[in-house]
């Protein structure tokens, strides 16, 4: 039975419900670890936090540049197996982290954390979606963003319990079970795939909409803009609290403002979900890129007053173009080769978000307001690439997936 009406046959909810719960784990027992054990993982081991954090930018980069090849792999086979050896490798990491007292294990637990990124997070799940529903992905992929949209929200107050009650290598222990037990069976659970023909690999030169210099050129354009959107995302998330006291506000008042980033995530979702995907995912993609831009101006020119304004437009663009990193390569290039070129397209944004936090951490410190004017640049040079794309430029023709049109 094919990937295409296996998933029909299970139903877009389940795979949705199931997508979005597995990658609510995956995500906040990867990413968003380091943000409450960071402190009591380095005093335990003897160590700086800076080495956690130090740790997780390599599991970023290895993730990245295992990206074409877990795509060009979900292309050929499909996201269930991989998607549920995400899980092991996950649980393994974490496991191993968890019986760290120096360095050397350490590293080692990230860069098992990292393989498991590389093959369970959004990109790899998006693969997944296009393999299945081909064209029509679009509100399948919003939906699982919408659902792991909380990672952060489930995950740091669940991890913090944890460490009070028990500790960080327990918490570390007890992710790790949540993956066997949990994740592990959803993934399991979607369809079945069979093995598609090479002739849907980009390389094969047999894409159905376009090839040559005008496709080189496009991935291009969105690997630059992909680039540029985590660079402001996971510096700006890194400094935020303290560049909103740079500005005047209370810490109290900061930490307010912080809060209504994930809300503004979600609600954008929503948007996109709704009135949004209406429209080609490029004028959601550009709308983005000008909420940072819009919001830094607020800022500069109201002062901490409109701090939380700026926490919402930020968190806005953050939602959509999280979304975004799915839906426009399929509205772009079609479902045949889609899991190999996003890996490829977001190679470049792995390896930008992980160096974020120390360029934006040193331009705060060295140019205190004018790092938000380099964020804003950087949104902005995003925006006018994207303005090189066309809506005309999306696939016209069916393409076969699963054995079926899409």
């Amino acid at each position: 039975m094919s990937e295409v009406s296996a998933g029909r046959t299970l139903g877009p909810v389940a795979v949705v419900i199931g997508l979005g719960t597995g990658q609510t784990i995956a995500w906040a027992s990867s990413y968003y670890l380091p943000a409450v054990l960071a402190g009591p993982i380095a005093k335990d081991v003897g160590l700086t936090p800076t080495w956690v954090f130090a740790a997780l930018s390599g599991a970023l980069v290895i993730s990245g540049l295992l990206g074409p090849r877990v795509g060009h792999a979900i292309d050929r086979f499909g996201g269930r197996l991989l998607l549920a050896t995400s899980n092991a490798v996950f649980a393994a990491g974490l496991l191993l982290l968890s019986s760290a007292h120096g360095a050397v294990l350490l590293i080692a637990a990230w860069m098992l954390l990292g393989i498991g990124m590389g093959m369970g997070l959004y990109e790899a799940a998006f693969a997944t979606l296009a393999r299945i529903y081909g064209t029509g992905s679009r509100k399948s992929i919003t939906g699982i963003t919408l659902i792991a949209g909380f990672a952060s929200t489930v995950g740091w107050p669940l991890t913090t319990w944890l460490d009070a009650e028990y500790g960080w290598r327990a918490a570390c222990q007890v992710w790790a079970v949540i993956h066997v037990f949990l994740a592990l069976p959803l993934n399991l659970s979607l369809p079945r795939a069979t093995p598609q023909d090479q002739t849907s690999d980009p390389a094969s030169g047999r894409s159905s909409h376009r090839g040559g210099q005008s496709e080189n050129f496009a991935m291009g354009v969105l690997a630059y803009m992909f680039a540029a959107a985590s660079f402001v995302s996971s510096g700006v998330s890194a400094i935020l609290p303290t560049m909103l006291v740079a500005f005047g506000a209370t810490p109290a008042h900061a930490l307010l403002a912080g809060t209504l980033v994930g809300p503004a995530q979600v609600g954008a979702r929503l948007l996109e979900a709704g009135l949004l995907g209406r429209f080609h995912p490029l004028l959601s993609a550009r709308l983005a890129m000008l909420m940072n831009p819009i919001g830094v101006a607020t800022l500069i020119a109201g002062g901490s007053f409109f701090a939380p304004v700026f926490a919402v437009l930020y968190g806005a663009g953050n939602g959509i173009i999280t979304i975004a990193r799915g839906t426009l390569p399929l509205a772009l290039f079609g479902p045949a080769g889609f899991g190999k070129r996003v890996g490829m397209i977001s190679l470049p944004s792995r390896l930008t978000g992980a160096a974020a936090p120390l360029i934006l951490g040193i331009m705060v410190e060295h140019l205190g307001r004018g790092a938000l004017w380099i964020s804003a640049t950087a949104s902005m040079s995003a925006f006018i690439a994207l303005l090189l794309l066309r809506t005309g430029d999306a696939t016209s023709q069916p393409v076969q997936v699963g054995g079926q049109n899409s």
